[in-house]
Order: C-alpha cells, then sequence, then structure tokens
C-alpha cells in the first residue's frame, strides 16, 4: 500500500465561464473595477511611472542638463591638469628646489 501521510484533500470548484469560452476571474484585478475598468489612481499611478522613467533616461543621455559632453570632458582635463601641476609643484619641494 502507498503512503498516504502528504496527501491533500481539496475540494474541485467549477470556474464560470464566459460566453466565449475563457474562465472567468474570481476576483477582479486590483485597481480595476468589477467591469473591468482601471481606477483613477491606478492610470494615474502609471502615467507618473512613464513620466519619472522618462526624466531620469533624460537626465542619465545629459539632455536635461546645460552642460554638453564637450564641456564635461574640458572640465575633466582641466582637474587632470591641476593634478599633474600640483604633483610637479610638491616633487620640486621634496627635491629643494
Amino acid at each position: 500500500m502507498a503512503d498516504d501521510s502528504n496527501a491533500i484533500d481539496a475540494e474541485i470548484v467549477e470556474a464560470e465561464t464566459f460566453k466565449d469560452g475563457l474562465a472567468a476571474p474570481a476576483v477582479p484585478e486590483p485597481d480595476y473595477s468589477e467591469a473591468g475598468e482601471p481606477s483613477f489612481d491606478f492610470v494615474r499611478d502609471k502615467i507618473e511611472k512613464r513620466y519619472n522613467t522618462s526624466v531620469g533616461a533624460t537626465e542619465l543621455a545629459g539632455l536635461g542638463t546645460d552642460h554638453t559632453v564637450e564641456d564635461l570632458d574640458k572640465k575633466i582635463a582641466d582637474r587632470e591638469q591641476a593634478g599633474r601641476d600640483k604633483l610637479a609643484e610638491i616633487r620640486k619641494q621634496m627635491r629643494g628646489e
């Protein structure tokens, strides 16, 4: 005889069906009415999410700032040159010049 200690007792429930033969959901999806219409809050949140995503993508691309790639490259080059100049000054001081 097989071990039935792991058997689960369950009840079979018939699903309601629409006229096209698809099973109807037992509970409407969150943020939707019984008729399947989205709530105002759901639509507003979806629009805000899309807007924030587009703003973030624009900022990452550098299009939302006054700085261009050339400006940023020049700032980086100036900073590196200032670092090299400071290093040269420190080396001169250490040599006693």
